[in-house]
């Protein structure tokens, strides 16, 4: 009987943390993060998100492409950073977005990956 009892609570135990890792997720709304990205985002990252190819030989940027295998890998926290503050030749677009607009515009940006 003990042994199904430890089953059942690992068991348990990871439904809650699956359930606990993906409320940023249920929270969001890629619809409305599209209108976000379209404004902010689109014409560097492209409308696939695969990069605007005139934009990265400009910029000479590789990073422009946001559904490629490293950037999906990447935890929320991290990407919600990037977006709000910038990294490399990207500007701080995020940084007038409320959290939930945040939030919105890396749920489209993860849709765009699947």
């Amino acid at each position: 009987m003990k042994k199904r009892s430890k089953k059942l609570a690992v068991l348990v135990s990871a439904c809650l943390l699956t359930v606990a890792g993906g409320a940023t997720a249920w929270s969001a709304d890629a619809k409305a993060g599209k209108a976000t990205y379209d404004k902010l985002c689109v014409s560097c990252h492209g409308a696939d998100g695969k990069g605007n190819p005139a934009m990265a030989k400009m910029m000479g940027a590789k990073e422009l492409n946001i559904v490629d295998k490293e950037t999906t890998a990447k935890k929320d926290d991290v990407l919600i950073k990037v977006i709000v503050e910038g990294a490399g030749k990207m500007p701080a677009s995020g940084k007038n977005l409320n959290k939930q607009e945040q939030t919105d515009v890396l749920s489209y940006m993860r849709s765009l990956a699947k």
